[in-house]
């Protein structure tokens, strides 16, 4: 069934992909059920065990709204939006009304926020789920460099997200914890044989692992060319690695580099466009059902072409472009299907990673299913099995009309401009890892998330609205909060750090407040006690109940407090890796980081286009700034931290 003994009990860092860890916490405890059979209604009985996601108080909230502003306003701006919350929240108010609608909402709904969170941060956003939205997960470099070596580990992977799948149907998937707390595993059910659906305005996500037929196969894309490849037997056991080896064969063979057309690259495409040649594309009966078949499939495959004249240097930057947009029309941004949960990508030159569709999950099954898999495929020997006769994998075909020829013109167009105006840099940062922090009695999260906004600092002469998120899935189907990582305390520490006038045991006491600071509203955001989503629901709440927007919405301040210009997120995994994705504003930074014992791999990404955002520099800056602290705490041994 798995890697994992029933008995064992297995510890690990918290699975926070998108959704971000604590500091709280060290570990997180996997149990696996002795039983490896299906235990009826135990996944069901686990949720139901979960708390509901609750409704903070009203006057709280908008104190802590006017804190976490105070790093980035100026006096007169504080000043306005201070008045306009206390209108808000007057007694017998608009506030207090949204408040008690919202409350009502609650008591009648199993999590108050989550599907408006889905509609608003994922199904209404207009850009391309590429680079926008989509994040890439790099792989350390496989050992294999030519179409067999790719091939083997292809199949070698396959079998191992089969395993893992077969966990979450037999419902034997281990609970995870946080501290004493079980976590929401909702999300785990949600990332296979799903897809996002284009439509004009709003897209959706179907999930067919629930239908009356589960989907038996996935998809693989190569050359451009999808094919459908059937990974179970008709008695319902799976396919074997050598089996799934011979099928990818057949699939490579049959696909020779041709001008084949990449239908794949309309998925790169802004969703209301994609709406359109969606609509377009599926009036043909045989390419609906090509469609149809991606949609069902349980995930997708693709395997890529090499990427020549990468050096070692470059690597690690060369294949989380990769991962995240396939580095345009000429590359592989063709061989994809961005709209699919979950594409496993491999090149030919041992370049691996992962894409996934964000709107079914945040990165904590992705994760979790990854580090499962690198497990299993370094364990697995491929062995010759007794040769069985098996269906030709099913190539999908697509009637390309002018219209849709057109449509994948201006794709390839569009496509090309955002992979030449993205700047993606990973970086090793080699000198130490979480080692450091953890030694001096600090959070490495609070620690790295500081840092930062020394680096920011240094820079720009000013804070920015930072965001990171924070997991809610100590609450049933909790998606995410925000950790406001730019608070008063972090503002006085990198302002202090480069005075001459100021005293070394005077900055580690900053220092100190800052890491605690971060730590608190950490804390607080998984707690469900932050204020973004409570100020969204509020916002939700009016528009629902189509009462005019209250002013402290339509304030300039909020708008800016929405305006993060770092965008970022930790990915801890037992695996090397690194999760990237772009910024979420033009003249912002996305930074992801995984911190391991001895080193931390950091990704982040500006847009070329942005004369005000150099992602080298960022990358220098963060790397001076945590050497700096480090150097600054040994320097300073008095300090009790």
């Amino acid at each position: 069934m798995g890697l994992i003994k029933p008995y064992l009990i297995i510890k690990q860092q918290v699975k926070v992909g998108m959704a971000k860890p604590c500091g709280l916490v060290k570990s997180c405890h996997l149990v696996k059920p002795v039983s490896a059979t299906r235990v009826a209604g135990r996944y069901l009985s686990h949720q139901k065990g979960l708390p509901s996601l609750p409704v903070p108080p009203l006057q709280q909230t908008c104190e802590r709204y006017i804190t976490a502003l105070e790093p980035i306003l100026e006096m007169d701006e504080l000043k306005h939006t201070k008045e306009l919350v206390e209108e808000f929240q007057k007694a017998g108010g608009i506030g207090e009304g949204l408040q008690s609608g919202l409350e009502k909402r609650a008591s009648r709904t199993e999590n108050w926020l989550s599907d408006w969170w889905v509609q608003v941060a994922y199904l209404d956003y207009r850009m391309p789920v590429v680079v926008h939205s989509s994040p890439g997960l790099v792989l350390p470099r496989m050992n294999f460099t030519d179409k067999q070596g790719q091939v083997r580990f292809a199949a070698k992977l396959i079998a191992g997200v089969l395993d893992f799948k077969t966990m979450i149907d037999n419902e034997t998937l281990p609970v995870e914890y946080m501290g004493e707390k079980p976590l929401c595993m909702n999300q785990y059910y949600e990332v296979l044989s799903s897809c996002r659906i284009p439509g004009l305005k709003r897209d959706s996500v179907v999930n067919h692992a629930k239908s009356s037929r589960p989907p038996k196969h996935i998809t693989v894309v190569h050359n451009c060319e999808f094919f459908v490849l059937d990974v179970y037997n008709s008695d319902g056991s799976v396919l074997t690695a050598e089996q799934l080896c011979a099928q990818l064969e057949k699939i490579c063979n049959s696909s020779p580099k041709l001008n084949n057309q990449p239908v794949g690259i309309l998925t790169t495409q802004h969703r209301d466009t994609w709406a359109k040649a969606y609509i377009n594309l599926i009036k043909d009966t045989k390419n609906k059902e090509s469609v149809l078949a991606i949609q069902r499939s349980i995930f997708t495959v693709c395997l890529d072409g090499g990427m020549p004249g990468v050096s070692n240097e470059t690597y690690r930057s060369c294949a989380a472009i990769q991962m995240l947009h396939g580095g345009g029309s000429q590359w592989n941004s063709g061989n994809r299907w961005f709209d699919k949960t979950l594409q496993f990508i491999i090149g030919e030159d041992g370049m691996c990673g992962a894409n996934y569709e964000h709107a079914p999950a945040e990165g904590p099954p992705i994760v979790a299913l990854i580090d499962h898999v690198v497990e299993y495929t370094r364990k697995l020997e491929l062995t010759q099995s007794p040769a069985v006769p098996l269906p030709v994998p099913q190539k999908l075909h697509f009637n390309i009309t002018p219209d849709i020829q057109k449509d994948i013109e201006e794709a390839k167009q569009s496509m090309d401009t955002l992979a030449q105006d993205l700047d993606m840099r990973v970086m090793v940062f080699s000198h130490f890892g979480k080692n450091v922090p953890k030694a001096h009695k600090m959070s490495p999260d609070a620690f790295i998330q500081v840092a930062l906004q020394l680096a920011y600092y240094r820079m720009y002469q000013r804070c920015c609205a930072t965001y990171e998120s924070a997991s809610l899935r100590m609450f049933r189907r909790g998606r995410t909060d925000t950790i406001r990582s730019a608070s008063s305390a972090s503002a006085a520490f990198v302002r202090a750090f480069d005075d001459p006038n100021r005293q070394n045991t005077e900055k580690v006491e900053l220092m100190e407040k800052a890491v605690k600071a971060h730590r608190s509203y950490t804390n607080m955001a998984i707690s469900g006690q932050a204020v973004d989503r409570h100020l969204l629901g509020l916002k939700m709440q009016a528009v629902e109940s189509k009462l005019s927007l209250p002013e402290i919405f339509k304030d300039a301040a909020y708008a800016k407090a929405l305006h993060y210009r770092l965008s970022t997120s930790q990915v801890p995994s037992k695996t090397d890796c690194v999760m990237c994705f772009g910024p979420v504003v033009p003249d912002g930074y996305g930074v992801c980081y995984n911190p391991m014992n001895d080193h931390i791999n950091f990704a982040m990404s500006s847009f070329n286009s942005c004369q005000g955002t150099n992602g080298a520099q960022l990358a220098q800056s963060m790397e001076g700034a945590l050497l700096d602290m480090k150097k600054l705490l040994d320097q300073t041994p008095k300090a009790k931290l």
